[in-house]
């Protein structure tokens, strides 16, 4: 006997087939007071010289027909050619920014610089607040934002259409209106944040770097272990490892200040301090703090290792620390999980894959929760500037590392006109909130 099935539909994107159903463009559908999506991003060696790539968006509902949770594609770009184009990038802003320099005596507005403009001063250089030389720094954006999205393009161009597809993923994604968090996991690091998408799609240059849109990190493909715990504290344990030579630098005074008044401090002036507190099984700090210089000093003929020094000339580079840590790496007694903020120089620069790591890149390895450093030479004024805004938010603990990260940028070139809180990259830690209940 036939029988009328009842029927409720409670669910039709097409009414009724009269029209399309709403097509995902990559933008994350988390509700706007919710967290963002998390898009991550892998490249990986495949063969000799070639490269892969893989990318999924979690915390987000892909729709439609094909979707995909991962999207995968071989490039076209050689492992060679990414870290070249990617140390060409760090030249430019160096160059144009950090060394910019005033030639003649007349300012960026037009008229006669008179009092106070030297010529041959580096003019972006010599204070935070640039809004006075906004005539100067919005072109300048606009170079900037043009040279990331043109790094970006190498690392996604090519005509294989599987790479076609990944690449439309990926630039729909990064487009999208709401904010991510972004984690690249790579041998080979890219100074992220300063990449860009396509300017002319942006309301100004400046939404178009990537560190501006949304919170990136570096992600650690290492396994992490359990770590000796503290308990619970009324204060986080910091510490303030320092050239003396810097205290008179800007806001350097009041950086300690804040370090002295609101947190368990140790200052250390002599790398003999650092290197016997790191050869301790357990370190007592949830942020490590670095206010000194970072150059490259040779390690062959063809090879560089980046070192910084406090007071003292003793070089503090990643083989001397990982020598000191050696027989704590993985063990549950020890422990060594601060998060830190490395204000040098460069030290946000990883060596190439099979070169001796550089000392970002070994503090990570030992348990380090997180590295936040410069990815370029930066101007001392403005990275005092940047210090006590950044551990001024982070030590209330009401705000992840990536959410302060993005929030900088956006203050930096809101308020000053400035776009040097780009050049600090974030190594791992971009979920991490300073936890006194270890």
């Amino acid at each position: 006997m036939t029988q009328n099935l009842a029927v409720e539909v409670l669910r039709d994107p097409s009414h009724g087939f009269t029209g399309v159903p709403p097509q995902w463009d990559g933008t994350p559908t988390a509700p706007a007071d919710g967290p963002p999506a998390e898009l991550r991003v892998k490249l990986y060696r495949s063969g000799l010289d070639e490269l892969k790539a893989l990318a999924t968006l979690q915390g987000a509902q892909e729709a439609g027909a094909g979707a995909r949770p991962w999207h995968q594609a071989t490039l076209a770009v050689s492992p060679e050619e990414l870290l070249d184009r990617a140390d060409r990038l760090r030249a430019i802003w160096r160059d144009q920014v950090v060394h910019h320099q005033n030639t003649d005596t007349v300012t960026a507005t037009g008229t006669d610089s008179g009092y106070g403009q030297r010529v041959g001063a580096y003019l972006l250089s010599e204070a935070v607040d640039l809004t006075e030389l906004s005539a100067l720094t919005d072109p300048l954006v606009a170079r900037l934002a043009d040279e990331g999205f043109d790094l970006l393009h190498v690392l996604l161009d090519g005509p294989d259409y599987a790479l076609g597809r990944f690449r439309e993923f990926l630039m729909s994604t990064l487009n999208g209106e709401r904010p991510l968090r972004i984690s690249f996991e790579s041998e080979w690091q890219l100074p992220w944040p300063m990449l860009a998408v396509d300017p002319a799609r942006c309301a100004s240059p400046w939404e178009a770097f990537l560190g501006h849109r949304h919170q990136v990190e570096q992600a650690d493909t290492g396994y992490p272990w359990d770590h000796a715990p503290l308990g619970r504290r009324q204060l986080a344990t910091t510490s303030l490892n320092k050239d003396t030579a810097l205290d008179h630098v800007g806001r350097a005074h009041e950086v300690h200040k804040l370090l002295e008044e609101r947190s368990l401090l140790t200052v250390r002036t002599q790398g003999s301090e650092l290197l016997d507190a790191l050869s301790r099984s357990v370190l007592h700090e949830d942020v490590m703090y670095f206010w000194c210089h970072g150059h490259f000093v040779s390690t062959g003929a063809s090879s560089q290792c980046l070192t910084i020094r406090l007071s003292d000339t003793e070089n503090i580079d990643g083989p001397v620390v990982q020598r000191k840590r050696r027989s704590y790496a993985y063990s549950a007694q020890a422990r060594f999980k601060p998060f830190v903020l490395l204000n040098a120089c460069h030290s946000a620069q990883a060596a190439a894959p099979g070169r001796l790591k550089h000392l970002g890149q070994e503090l990570i390895a030992l348990g380090a929760d997180g590295v936040l450093a410069p990815q370029i030479e930066i101007p001392q004024v403005f990275a005092t500037e940047y210090a006590h805004a950044f551990l001024d938010r982070y030590l209330s603990g009401r705000h992840t590392v990536g959410e302060i990260g993005q929030w900088l940028v956006r203050h930096f070139a809101r308020d000053f006109h400035n776009p040097l809180a780009l050049a600090y990259s974030l190594n791992c830690g971009i979920n991490n909130r300073l936890d006194l209940a270890s």
